[in-house]
């Protein structure tokens, strides 16, 4: 906030447009003579700031192609402005987040983004710089994970739950029954053990990590874990929106039980607590490979 008081210095760096990211009441008679863009957000981890990045890359992008330049601020220059340059710095020159953060680092040292910020730019990293980040699955998949973990802290089902597309579920296994095996997709599909209607493919499974076991000379080998965890898919859209914290999945064909669901989690047979759980037992269906 200081630096746009500083007229002089302003002027003398040939500052055409201005992008405030803050929520506080801010002199308009400071921006007068630039072109400028609010984005109103608080500097906490919870913060969506990865809606906005695609307009401020543009708005940036705009101002430097017609010869501007830009100032980036916000309360005290170190996490929301530099989430934002380091956001346009990755699209606009294919960098992963610490390569375009180094690159701020080198002038501004202390600039550190909190580590929801990071998050976002990591996940904006994977999604190959959305132009469209809202119909991006692997952002609706963080906005869905959001939107549980705020309903489990308030006790109650989510409101809004993002389903994986089960057309296109059903797409790729046709493409396997055309011609194309399994094996060349390198995907498993699960299919209801008593009717063999196709339920899911490895392609929305939910990884987690088991818990590693004590060594012991005289230890078994370790199980398979007696579940699928699995996304949220379209066949189950019923039971899900019920607005129950937890229940059973049953085959959409033939009803019998193949599952089970727990929005604040279910714990793996192998140690490890998933959230939220929506499982499909191994003894419930067949693996096809």
């Amino acid at each position: 906030m200081y630096a746009l008081r500083r007229r002089e210095a302003l002027e003398e760096a040939g500052i055409t447009h201005v992008v405030s990211v803050l929520r506080l009441p801010l002199d308009k008679e400071l921006f007068l003579q630039y072109q400028h863009k609010i984005i109103e957000v608080d500097d906490v981890e919870d913060e969506n700031l990865l809606e906005h990045f695609p307009d401020s890359n543009k708005f940036i992008s705009e101002a430097l192609k017609g010869g501007g330049a830009v100032l980036i601020h916000c309360a005290m220059g170190k996490s929301r402005s530099a989430t934002i340059l380091t956001a346009y710095l990755m699209a606009s020159r294919r960098l992963a987040p610490h390569l375009a953060l180094g690159i701020i680092k080198r002038v501004r040292p202390f600039v550190g983004p909190n580590s929801g910020f990071m998050q976002q730019l990591e996940l904006y990293h994977q999604m190959e710089f959305a132009e469209n980040v809202e119909d991006h699955p692997i952002y609706q998949r963080w906005i869905y994970l959001r939107d549980v973990e705020r309903s489990n802290a308030a006790g109650r089902a989510p409101e809004r739950i993002h389903f994986r597309d089960a057309e296109a579920e059903i797409g790729r296994i046709t493409r396997v029954e055309e011609g194309e095996t399994p094996e060349e997709k390198g995907e498993m599909q699960l299919r209801c053990k008593k009717c063999r209607t196709t339920l899911a493919s490895s392609t929305s499974f939910t990884p987690h990590m088991p818990k590693p076991a004590q060594p012991s000379h005289n230890e078994a080998p370790r199980q398979p874990c007696a579940h699928h965890f699995i996304e949220p898919l379209l066949w189950m859209k019923t039971e899900l929106s019920k607005g129950e914290i937890s229940g059973k999945l049953e085959c959409p064909k033939c009803k019998s039980k193949v599952g089970t669901y727990a929005w604040q989690g279910l714990k793996c047979s192998c140690g490890d607590w998933i959230v939220p759980g929506i499982s499909m037992a191994r003894g419930k269906v067949d693996e096809v490979t």
